[in-house]
Order: structure tokens, then C-alpha cells, then sequence
């Protein structure tokens, strides 16, 4: 039986209400959670940190611009196959000599297809109940790839190739899927329709405190503050990629190893600045934006 507790997220990861609700709904009714947000918004962490909590075991698949489904689900090794194949024929043609060694397939049968089928995270998700399988950033997949997925989906099975080997599973016990989106492109409609659906706003100042107390709860609160000040001041200035959240933690990684004052010092003076831009225009301008309005960036710098 799948695991439908209402999960609220861990010590490491900050689940809010209405996400949790969705996967909640997701994994009670037996269908994936399709999840799109900006990058940096902790859409990948959700299985992650949802499977290492529970003690489930993972699944990843991480999609790109060559993803298929022979990928995801399962391929049929013909070269494998071929060659075990001839060595069926050799060894027949040692025995037919008198020769008593022979050559080994590694306990492969070429009779049996199943040997020959190497299965993808979905086919082993939907082999082992109460898994957890993640499908990251799916936009990044040709347009056909969560077309072809749509058969799986909605009849929670698959055909291993060749062999005709049949992997279903009930509603019951239905893998926890989610399925991550940047956004890069639109989804079919017919493949959402097949989904749960949420969307992850980036998160407030408040929340975003939440989240730096899950990762670092030691951390001095005057550096917390002064680093969310400068991080959201970045985020509102127009910049081609606006920091995120994975690298706020980051930057605040690195500071969190000197004292308040010096750590505070490091922030208002964007020590580190590259943790947080990451294009060579976004770096000119807020260096640009430093030299005209110093003040901008470390209002939190002189104590109240």
C-alpha cells in the first residue's frame, strides 16, 4: 500500500501547506504531481527529501533534449542478445567435437527476452511498491517525450520492449511520482490533464527565514537579515536570472564560517557576488548599481 500520510516536509525541507495538500491528493489518488515554479523554488527537493524521510527508495530521472522513452522505461539490449546468441551456436559446436568447456553469457538465455530487457527508473518504480520516482525538469524534453508517457500514466502500465513483459501496478500502489517543470515550454494539455497540478510561488522574506533555519539553525540572525535584504534587493532589480533560493543557502554557506561582524562586512560588500549572479550582464550591472547606490545594498549594515 502506497504511503498517503499527510506529509508536512522534515527537518531538512519546508513543505508549505497547499504544496503538501497536492502531494497529499497526488499520492492518494494513484497519480503523478506535476510541479512548476522558477528555478531554485525546491521543486526536485520535494522527492528527495520526501523519499530519504520516509526511507523510500528513489527513482530519478533527469530529462534533456535527447530523453525518451526507451530511456524511461526500458530498452532491449540486440547487441547483447546477438552476441549471446552466437555464443549458443559455438557452444553447441563444442559439444558437437567433444569439447566439455564452454563459453559463458553470464547466465543469460537468449530463449528468455526478459534477460535482455534493461529496465528505467519507471519500470523499476513500478516494480517496487511504495517508491518514490522523480521526472526533473520535463520542459527540458522533446515535445513527444510526455506525449508517449500518457498510455503509462493513465493505465499504470508498461510494456517491456521485445519481451512483452507486462509491469502494472494498482492505484493502491502506485509509486509517489512528481514531475518538476522550469517552465521552458508548454506541456501538452492531454499530459497535465493526466496530473495533479501545482504551482510554487517563490517564497516571502518569512518563509524564506524558515527555510535558512532548516539548512543553517545556528546561524547569527543579524547575517540573516542582512543577507535577505541584499538577496531580495538583487531579485527586484531586473536581473536577467534572479538569485534563488539554492543560492542564497550557498552564499550564506560561505559567510556562516566568520563572525557576525565580519560575516555582515562580507555581505554588504557582495563578497562572493558570483554564488549569487551567474551571467556576465547581471555582474555589470550590479557592480554598476554598487558604484551609483552603495547605500542599496547594506541598509541593514548600521544597527537600529
Amino acid at each position: 500500500m502506497a504511503e498517503t500520510d499527510f506529509w508536512t516536509g522534515s527537518e531538512r525541507y519546508l513543505c508549505d501547506r497547499e504544496l503538501a495538500q497536492s502531494f497529499h491528493i497526488a499520492r492518494t489518488l494513484g497519480m503523478p504531481l506535476l510541479i512548476e515554479g522558477e528555478p531554485g523554488t525546491g521543486k526536485t527537493e520535494l522527492p528527495i527529501q520526501y523519499a530519504k524521510d520516509k526511507g523510500l527508495e528513489l527513482f530519478v530521472y533527469p530529462t534533456g533534449s535527447k530523453s525518451n522513452v526507451e530511456q524511461f522505461v526500458a530498452r532491449f539490449d540486440h547487441v547483447k542478445y546477438l552476441r549471446d546468441s552466437q555464443i549458443e551456436i559455438l557452444n553447441s559446436q563444442r559439444e558437437e567435437k567433444g569439447l566439455k568447456s564452454r563459453l559463458s553469457t553470464g547466465g543469460r538465455n537468449p530463449e528468455k527476452l526478459a534477460d535482455y530487457v534493461a529496465k528505467g527508473p519507471a519500470a523499476k518504480a513500478y516494480s517496487t511498491p511504495n517508491s518514490v520516482l522523480l521526472i526533473d525538469e520535463i520542459d527540458k524534453a522533446p515535445r513527444e517525450f510526455p506525449n508517449d508517457l500518457l498510455y503509462a500514466l493513465s493505465h499504470r502500465k508498461f510494456i517491456m520492449p521485445e519481451s512483452n513483459e507486462i509491469i502494472e501496478v494498482s492505484e493502491a500502489n502506485m509509486p509517489a511520482i512528481v514531475i518538476t517543470s522550469n517552465r521552458e515550454q508548454e506541456l501538452p494539455t492531454a499530459f497535465k490533464g493526466r496530473c495533479i497540478y501545482h504551482y510554487i510561488h517563490f517564497p516571502e522574506a518569512d518563509t524564506m527565514r524558515e527555510i535558512i533555519a532548516k539548512h543553517y539553525p545556528k546561524v547569527e540572525d543579524r547575517i540573516v537579515d542582512v543577507a535577505l535584504d541584499v538577496f531580495y534587493h538583487l531579485r527586484r532589480i531586473g536581473l536577467e536570472r534572479s538569485p534563488t533560493t539554492r543560492e542564497l543557502l550557498n552564499w550564506l554557506k560561505y559567510v556562516k564560517n566568520y563572525s557576525t561582524s565580519e560575516a555582515v562586512d562580507k555581505i554588504q560588500k557582495l563578497e562572493g557576488l558570483g554564488t549569487l549572479i551567474k551571467t556576465q550582464t547581471d555582474l555589470e550591472r550590479v557592480q554598476q548599481k554598487i558604484l551609483n547606490n552603495p547605500m542599496d545594498f547594506n541598509r541593514r549594515s548600521t544597527p537600529n
